[in-house]
């Protein structure tokens, strides 16, 4: 009758290892694989213990490098090598598994090591072991060792994964177009290959050449994945792509592509930020399974859009569902809050999360209870809050009281404040520009100029104002003052006639936020050159009749442009939907989603 092995038991010490050991002895069970490597893991990670595992070694009846190779992936970097110098000096040698196994968690300077030996025991000419020393090149941020060994290693040695390890591996550093030239250079591709290169491209920020690898992708045939289609629809989101997104969407459902909640989310998260709420609605309501990271992405989308009543009741269907909220639950529900002004809601929120779920809250919803505060006008209870945290407060804290202090025209504490806000990130232009309106506002045109003179001692230049729009499923961008288009005349005769229209309406142009000490009519001139009037003057040429003109800028949108675009709306008789740093605008018949807060 077979022995039966003792119940295993948590091993701390070396007195509890050897109980156990003198167990499985007795049983003559000792030289079983599975209880030898459980005895052999826990005495190499103490370099004092290494006698008594090369004791076990000596005494195991079969020696194998099958023993130990299983223990390499599983134990800390040092206590590895230490295991692989015992192995060694047994002697045992190595195998064709060992280093694959060794290596992908080895720092820069144990893999050096280790591809010195593995050059010593002739096992350089192993494919897996080539593609580990790749791998562990690449995550010591070494990619000039790693491509000089991809190379020079012969053709024959290479297959798929050596290729796509250091597609993978450069795009992770950062190197996109030596990545790409690798890819270009494949003899095959499988998916991870393709993905590797499209995901590369989105974290780098370069949306239209991950598409352009999607497209590829495609037009060879290649079936797709979840995973290279959640970085396709993130490419659409990041390019303000809404066409392709669509098209991306239409390919996911014809491919029969499981809607997993990655891929879920990414969908929902394109839909919002690409100014489709009602879609990303659709989307959401239509999966069998919600994940807390797909609630968050609806809960914050609906928020950004001015749908904050729809916000928060989403958030009590998630509350229903018993999905338990987390942070980022927390900041989308401020959000919603802040951006319709309900204050009262906010407080009962902010107190509920802590309450009902433990949530302590963090910087950023502190920096949301400030700019609730701040935007309801309520400037001394927002300085509480940020006298009343208990971390320093940082720069996006700061800065949502600095704003609340410009629209509300604090001009005393927006000073100090925004003084305070300039020190702490000098180089960012958008707070000087803020401190110059507030004191411009105020008729302040000698501490004007101080802020213009400082910000040319340090060198910082205004962030141009910049606007896109989608046409028929091209982008075109516009800078503030400045066009560079084949229909530039075109586009400026439209602009011109767009506002004569509206003014005929009752459109008064707002110059409050124009500091130049410059005449009233030179100021309306530069209103007209902002980014989103040549933007939707665009549209309003190139898009079918009373197709919905999207448009995404890099800044808030100015008073004048927020007032002129109602008046578009209502004349022109179009659905302009604008992105703005903060928020999305729905103009429609004159009026806007905002309610003109915001």
């Amino acid at each position: 009758m077979a022995a039966t092995a003792p119940t295993p038991i948590p091993i701390t010490t070396i007195s509890e290892l050897r109980q156990y050991h003198s167990q499985l002895v007795r049983l003559g069970l000792a030289s079983h694989p599975a209880h030898a490597r459980r005895l052999l893991a826990f005495l190499a990670r103490d370099p004092a213990r290494l006698p008594y595992a090369a004791r076990l070694l000596a005494h195991h009846p079969d020696p194998r490098p099958a023993l130990l190779n299983p223990l390499f992936a599983s134990l800390p970097p040092r206590a590895a090598a230490a295991l692989l110098s015992l192995m060694l000096s047994m002697p045992l040698q190595p195998d064709h598994f060992t280093f694959p196994r060794l290596l992908p968690a080895a720092p820069l300077a144990l893999a050096a090591q280790l591809h010195a030996l593995l050059l010593k025991l002739n096992f350089h000419s192993h494919t897996q072991t080539l593609n580990a020393l790749l791998a562990a090149y690449l995550t010591g941020a070494r990619p000039d060792l790693a491509s000089r060994l991809f190379r020079t290693s012969s053709s024959s040695m290479l297959d798929v994964v050596s290729w796509t390890t250091v597609v993978g591996g450069l795009c992770r550093l950062g190197l996109v177009d030596d990545a790409r030239e690798v890819f270009d250079g494949m003899p095959e591709r499988n998916l991870v290959s393709w993905n590797s290169m499209i995901s590369g491209y989105v974290k780098a920020g370069r949306y239209l050449d991950a598409l352009e690898v999607f497209d590829q992708m495609r037009a060879l045939g290649v079936e797709g994945n979840g995973y290279v289609a959640a970085s396709a629809v993130v490419a659409c989101t990041g390019a303000s792509a809404l066409a392709r997104g669509r098209e991306v969407h239409r390919w996911v459902e014809q491919s029969g592509i499981e809607m997993d909640n990655k891929l879920a989310t990414a969908v929902v998260d394109m839909y919002c930020k690409c100014g489709c709420v009602d879609e990303a609605c659709n989307v959401f309501d239509s999966l069998p399974t919600k994940g807390l990271t797909t609630w968050n992405c609806m809960i914050g989308g609906l928020a950004v859009h001015g749908r904050c009543n729809d916000a928060l009741e989403l958030f009590r269907r998630m509350e229903m569902a018993g999905v338990a909220p987390d942070d980022i639950t927390l900041v989308n529900v401020l959000t919603a809050c802040a951006h319709a002004g309900m204050v009262t809601e906010g407080r009962g929120y902010f107190r509920h999360f802590a309450e009902s779920y433990g949530i302590e809250p963090k910087m950023e919803h502190y920096g949301c209870m400030v700019d609730l505060f701040g935007r309801a006008g309520q400037l001394d209870e927002a300085s509480k809050v940020i006298d009343g945290m208990p971390m320093e407060p940082d720069i996006a804290v700061l800065g949502a009281l600095f704003g609340a202090c410009k629209i509300h025209g604090n001009v005393d504490l927006g000073e100090a404040i925004g003084w305070r806000v300039i020190e702490l990130d000098p180089h960012n232009s958008g707070r000087y520009v803020l401190q110059a309106n507030l004191l411009a506002g105020a008729g302040r045109w000698d501490d004007v100029t101080k802020v213009r003179q400082l910000m040319d001692e340090r060198n910082v230049s205004k962030e141009a104002g910049c606007s896109v729009i989608e046409v028929d499923g091209e982008a075109c961008e516009f800078r503030c003052g400045s066009l560079c288009h084949p229909q530039e005349e075109d586009i400026y005769a439209m602009a011109i006639d767009m506002v004569r229209r509206i003014r005929a309406e009752g459109y008064v142009p707002d110059t409050s936020e124009v500091f130049h000490d410059v005449a009233e009519e030179d100021k309306e001139e530069s209103l007209l050159y902002h980014s989103e009037k040549l933007a939707i003057a665009f549209g309003l040429l190139r898009a079918r009749p009373r197709e919905t003109l999207r448009v995404t800028k890099n800044l808030r949108v100015c008073k004048d442009c927020h007032e002129a675009t109602k008046y578009i709306s209502l004349v022109f008789e179009r659905e302009i939907v604008v992105r703005d740093r903060n928020r999305f605008h729905h103009f429609k018949d004159g009026t806007c989603s905002c309610k003109d807060y915001w």
